[in-house]
């Protein structure tokens, strides 16, 4: 959600902090600020909306010498939740001596209290938000050591944090601390650059140091030295990254969201290369850590995740049920841990998270874990906290996802679920000829999605007779409900058209009494299982006045002809069949909402990571 980045060493920091917040700006933002230190003085810009504004601002406010000579400061995108989205409470935030300036992404849940007695000792807040309260409370515990302080404070508050601090008293270090919500370290030549995400830093460096739940480091600009919130060092490896700054450009596509759908065969191609094995009609997939017989044993496959990769996990739950004859149940993350789910040694928790961070499933991860269930993670980033606390699983290797709006880290997930479906398969069910078979379809997944997306320009055609309606339904059944909901996020996401997904069958049991002359329909009438049934509900709704958009199977001139306008996908497996249908709505939603003049990477109130609960 909210965005970090600080950086000591010997470059121009407020460029080095702007630059590094404008490759922040897709996670989702609403103000925006900067701190730097100058002759032992703490100087902050902080402006409401895009970080072009605060770049203007701090332009007015500073004189240019002073971009030239600042060598350290801290800076942070605002996605707000205590308090509105004003330039009071926007961060960097300031203690109450002035000298010490604070950064935070995630939200410190008894700042209430410590409110009340720090201001019952002569503390004045300016803000609505728990931040300021945390930096009051680090300047409260300081008495000369900076490092100390922020461990003194740390131990006080409950909640989840990630934080950067500078002190005009010590003006040569960083102090960065996690809990719950991302640190990255870029590890350079005579500088050190810090981020909640790793994209802000691939510019300066490729080697990184993910911080784990409870570091505490102290940066300068030739060391990092990392210890817990006790002052016991710790060691956390450098890794390397493994995209560089050009796979975070735009690549000359109007959008980030049209480069990353038009990327979908080559990240597709990325998550598959390797992973299947033509001779025994399976799938290699070393992360899930696991042997023929830990897979026989499995009881029961549970799959938690949030918005689009819940999505992603519904489209799992068939895949195992119907190739690997396994009982599979999908479960919302957010209510996982509430509801004191009944787990086993022989169940499988899969958890589903684009970035690793998700706070929802992070906590489910953790509850399966004292649960004593069989746990694992699908994720796209490398060095995520799920990914690390799982300790097994499999990575997309979608590559970079800038737009807020998921569309590759979708394909790639639901591809490795289909990819550990078939080696479930393989070892209760599938004969090694059906194994072959079903591998051959994976592997022509790139190719299929390859066709839709060369459909671009009519997909841009059809989205026209659509873009000025303000209410729209997508219908599926059997594995296309998923991709019906997951359509339907994808338009109202980035158009701001309010759009349900439904199973067709549902439509009699309420919504259809909505239905009136022109309503949108988007109806997945591929051809899977129960598609006459899918064709009576259509018959339903034209018979309303429904306008209806099809998605079918390529040939398929008789449900064409059930249709107002269509969109066809190559014919292929049924559960196959998800991954190019999804990519078709995909592109569906993106056009309308660049009819409709959105912003369609940055949509509003949306976040790329939800660190939160």
């Amino acid at each position: 959600m909210c965005g970090i980045v600080g950086y000591i060493g010997k470059a121009d920091a407020p460029t080095v902090l702007m630059n590094g917040l404008r490759r922040l700006e897709y996670r989702g933002y609403d103000s925006a600020g900067i701190a730097i230190l100058d002759d032992e003085r703490v100087l902050i810009a902080k402006a409401p909306g895009k970080v072009s504004k605060l770049n203007e601002r701090a332009h007015a406010d500073w004189p240019s010498s002073l971009f030239q000579r600042a060598s350290t400061g801290i800076a942070h995108t605002r996605w707000a939740t205590h308090g509105p989205p004003t330039e009071v409470n926007a961060h960097p935030h300031l203690d109450q001596s002035g000298e010490i300036a604070l950064v935070h992404n995630g939200i410190i849940e008894n700042y209430r209290s410590i409110r009340a007695r720090l201001e019952a000792k002569g503390h004045h807040f300016y803000s609505e938000t728990d931040t300021e309260v945390l930096t009051h409370l680090i300047g409260d515990c300081d008495k000369g050591d900076l490092f100390q302080a922020v461990c003194d404070a740390l131990h006080q508050v409950e909640g989840t944090f990630g934080i950067a601090v500078i002190s005009a008293r010590e003006p040569d270090k960083i102090i960065t601390a996690r809990r719950g919500s991302p640190i990255v370290i870029g590890v350079g030549e005579g500088e050190t650059i810090l981020a909640s995400d790793a994209s802000a830093i691939v510019a300066y460096t490729q080697r990184v140091i993910y911080l784990d739940d409870n570091d505490i480091a102290i940066i300068t600009k030739d060391s990092i030295d990392i210890r817990d919130l006790n002052n016991i060092p710790v060691t956390r490896e450098i890794a390397e990254l493994a995209f560089d700054a050009a796979a975070a450009e735009k690549g000359g596509f109007d959008h980030f969201m049209l480069k990353e759908i038009h990327e979908q065969p080559e990240s597709l191609g990325n998550a598959i290369r390797g992973r299947l094995d033509f001779n025994l009609g399976s799938s290699v997939l070393a992360g899930m850590g696991t042997s023929p017989r830990d897979l026989a044993e499995l009881s029961r496959i549970v799959l938690v995740g949030c918005g689009t990769s819940l999505h992603a996990g519904m489209v799992g739950e068939y895949a195992f049920e119907d190739l690997a004859d396994v009982h599979a149940e999908v479960q919302q993350a957010a209510e996982f841990r509430y509801r004191n789910p009944i787990l086993g040694s022989r169940d499988m928790v899969v958890a589903i998270s684009q970035s690793g961070e998700t706070a929802d499933t992070l906590a489910a991860v953790r509850e399966a874990n004292q649960k004593g269930a069989f746990v694992m993670s699908l994720c796209n980033v490398v060095g995520s906290t799920i990914a690390r606390e799982t300790g097994r699983g499999v990575y997309l290797h979608a590559g970079p996802e800038i737009s807020v709006a998921s569309t590759k880290a979708f394909t790639c997930q639901v591809v490795v679920l289909l990819m550990m479906a078939l080696r479930l398969g393989r070892g209760r069910r599938f004969s090694r000829d059906e194994g072959i078979r079903f591998a051959r379809e994976i592997e022509s997944i790139p190719m299929l999605v390859a066709k839709v997306v060369a459909q671009n320009a009519r997909i841009a055609e059809v989205a026209a007779d659509y873009a000025k309606n303000e209410h729209a339904f997508f219908i599926g059944r059997g594995p296309m409900f998923p991709v019906a909901l997951e359509g339907a996020l994808k338009l109202k996401e980035v158009s701001y058209i309010h759009a349900e997904g439904y199973h067709a069958a549902e439509l009699k049991h309420g919504p259809i009494a909505l239905l009136e002359q022109g309503t949108p329909i988007i109806a997945l009438a591929v051809d899977i299982p129960g598609k006459d049934k899918m064709l009576g509900n259509i018959e339903e709704c034209r018979a309303r006045g429904a306008r209806i958009l099809g998605v079918i199977t390529e040939g398929d001139h008789e449900t064409a002809e059930c249709m107002d306008d269509f969109i066809s996908i190559p014919r292929c497996h049924p559960l196959v069949a998800t991954i190019p249908a999804v990519v078709a709505l995909q592109l569906f939603a993106y056009h309308v909402a660049r009819l409709r003049g959105c912003e369609i990477d940055q949509p509003r109130n949306l976040a790329k990571s939800v660190t939160v609960e």
